[in-house]
């Protein structure tokens, strides 16, 4: 089910909005140069190198600009 949205920082902004899908990747750098010395599939993680988990989608503000979670615009699109 599709719920309204509503931007907490410009307060006025109903209909314009950027969906922006986050594609993680797993990698290890070298220290000096900045280079990907490995990259990892979600299941061969090293010790110590947690899998991101934060959320697959954010949405931008295409008035203000503001960049938050989905479940930010949601609940303020429902309560105002």
């Amino acid at each position: 089910m599709s719920m309204p949205y509503r931007c907490p920082s410009c307060k006025t902004n109903r209909t314009r909005f950027n969906i922006i899908q986050q594609l993680s990747q797993s990698v290890k750098l070298d220290p000096a140069s900045g280079e990907v010395v490995e990259q990892y599939e979600s299941g061969e993680l090293q010790p110590f190198h947690l899998a991101y988990n934060g959320p697959d989608k954010k949405i931008q503000c295409a008035a203000c600009g503001l960049v938050e979670d989905e479940m930010t615009f949601k609940k303020f699109g429902e309560s105002h």
